[in-house]
């Protein structure tokens, strides 16, 4: 039994690339906004990437998580501030690769005000 239905010969083109005309996705360059300080700098100086709010706010939120790890060099009270900040830091880089806006708790309000700017 054949299906009496045609299908057209003519391949459909798959639709243009975000990333072919404008460098990182938004996703991946907030996701490597958090491995070091480096890319955040860059993403924030850099202008194809300061424009994106996704970009600049995940940026400034790991420059926030960057300066408050500096409690770390409290004796056991910065050592659970900083084991904190780190399990943040790992799910802000696997919400940011998903496209997800999340906000790590008290820092991530200041994080989107500095975006907002």
């Amino acid at each position: 039994m054949e299906d009496s239905q045609t299908v057209p010969s003519t391949p459909v083109p798959p639709p243009p690339s975000a990333t072919a005309t404008s460098g990182l996705a938004d996703n991946v360059a907030g996701a490597l906004a958090y491995i070091t300080i480096i890319p955040a700098i860059l993403f924030l100086v850099l202008p194809d990437y300061n424009k994106r709010s996704f970009v600049r706010f995940h940026a400034f939120q790991c420059i926030c998580l960057v300066v408050c790890s500096f409690v770390g060099i409290i004796p056991i009270l910065g050592w659970i501030v900083d084991f904190a900040l780190f399990i943040c830091w790992i799910i802000a880089i696997f919400k940011a690769y998903g496209g997800e806006r999340w906000k790590v708790p008290v820092l991530g309000n200041f994080a989107e005000k500095f975006a907002s700017q």
